[in-house]
């Protein structure tokens, strides 16, 4: 057996995350071609949805409070994909940043993509 400390392994995943802030729109690719689009609400103007290549560094089951059904969380800390408890915000700017979409499509996503998936928000 072998065990290996103080290493770090980079999950390679055959999905990536787009998500386009102008148009309010999460894209799901799968090796390299669109998979799915989603609506998505983003950050208000003063708490703006940050742009950048990040990963998914962790998921959460039924996080609770506004965050909806489930979690993706981002590698720049406090930011996230998240369902919602309300569904009117979606194809909207109103979020202290982080990403929104229905809690069926964020079920579908958190079923899909795995942790190390990269997220580019332009």
């Amino acid at each position: 057996m072998n065990i290996y400390r103080n290493h770090s392994f980079r999950v390679q995943s055959s999905y990536e995350i787009v998500v386009n802030t102008n148009k309010f729109l999460l894209s799901l690719f799968k090796d390299g071609k669109l998979f799915k689009n989603y609506p998505i609400a983003i950050g208000k103007p003063s708490t703006p949805t940050p742009k950048g290549t990040f990963t998914i560094v962790n998921k959460a089951h039924n996080p609770g409070g506004p965050f909806g059904a489930r979690w993706l969380g981002l590698s720049i800390k406090g930011y996230g994909i998240h369902g919602t408890n309300d569904p009117s915000s979606i194809d909207k700017a109103v979020s202290n940043g982080c990403i929104r979409t229905y809690n069926d499509n964020i079920i579908e996503l958190y079923n899909t993509v795995p942790i190390g998936t990269t997220v580019r928000i332009l």
